[in-house]
């Protein structure tokens, strides 16, 4: 049985290969050149039944071409593809230029919700990116042995209506909270780059004023009508490590909507650095 793997940035699409050879798949690659780690040759070189093709970004109809030539007929998304590069190295083929021009918007659900109806149109079925990694998405409760204070189920709580607020028009999925404030809201930039602006924000404000507390918490949801073919929230080692060198002491997860990488690893370094981390 063939799988069509739309590989982005990051372990997101390793994780997904190897979970969908133990499923007994042959996978077919789409690599994008602007995003997807070489290493990726290096696990077909190694492995028969994986194929990798590599592409532009920007290049839908050599994707769709690749696909039918293939014989796939269901494919799914894994790792990221920064939204800036939307508008800066994407060059368009004429068929995703076409689509380009008939969105409302440029966001990620309008963009690639597009895309997965162009796919279909040309037989090819989109599925969940979670559909081979459902024992990695978060489960509730405390998965650290540090419990949140007080303070922070307080920055939770706020957070949690501010980054449902923002998702449900598809900024971004993550916010900073301190103190009940909003320092940093994500937009394009991604998530680690947002806890990096909130922290180099927050170091520059009077620490003389103790009524506010010198603390970070990170609270990032799915968006309301969260489609998990594509952009599911993600979560590992290097988010803790960002938060760390943030001055980050609580993360907040959205309970079977999140993927966790390295749950081990993760926990293990955010129980070093004090970090606690709730999934709810």
């Amino acid at each position: 049985m063939l799988l069509g793997l739309i590989a982005g940035n990051g372990r997101f699409p390793f994780l997904l290969l190897d979970a969908a050879r133990a499923h007994g798949l042959t996978v077919v690659v789409a690599a994008i050149k602007e995003e997807t780690d070489p290493e990726i040759d290096a696990r077909a070189a190694a492995d028969p039944n994986i194929r990798v093709h590599w592409l532009s970004l920007g290049e839908l109809s050599k994707l769709i071409e690749t696909f039918q030539r293939e014989g796939v007929t269901r494919a799914t998304m894994a790792g990221q593809v920064r939204h800036k590069q939307i508008f800066s190295s994407i060059r368009p083929d004429w068929r995703l230029a076409k689509l380009l021009l008939n969105l409302r918007t440029r966001n990620t659900d309008m963009l690639l919700g597009a895309i997965a109806k162009v796919l279909a149109d040309e037989g090819i079925e989109l599925i969940s990116s979670t559909q081979y990694l459902e024992p990695l998405l978060a489960q509730p409760g405390v998965l650290t042995t540090r419990q949140p204070s007080e303070d922070e189920r307080k920055d939770i709580a706020y957070g949690r209506t501010v980054a449902r607020g923002i998702a449900g028009f598809d900024l971004g999925q993550t916010v900073v909270i301190a103190a009940q404030a909003c320092v940093a809201v994500e937009a394009m930039e991604g998530t680690d780059a947002t806890i990096t602006r909130a922290g180099e924000l927050f170091r520059t404000l009077d620490t003389g004023d103790t009524t506010l507390s010198r603390s970070l918490t990170v609270v990032k949801v799915a968006k309301p009508n969260q489609d998990m073919r594509f952009d599911v929230p993600v979560v590992g080692v290097p988010t803790i490590e960002t938060m760390h060198r943030a001055g980050a002491t609580c993360l907040s997860l959205e309970a079977g909507r999140t993927l966790i990488f390295d749950r081990d690893a993760m926990k293990g370094l955010a129980d070093s650095c004090g970090i606690a981390i709730v999934v709810e």
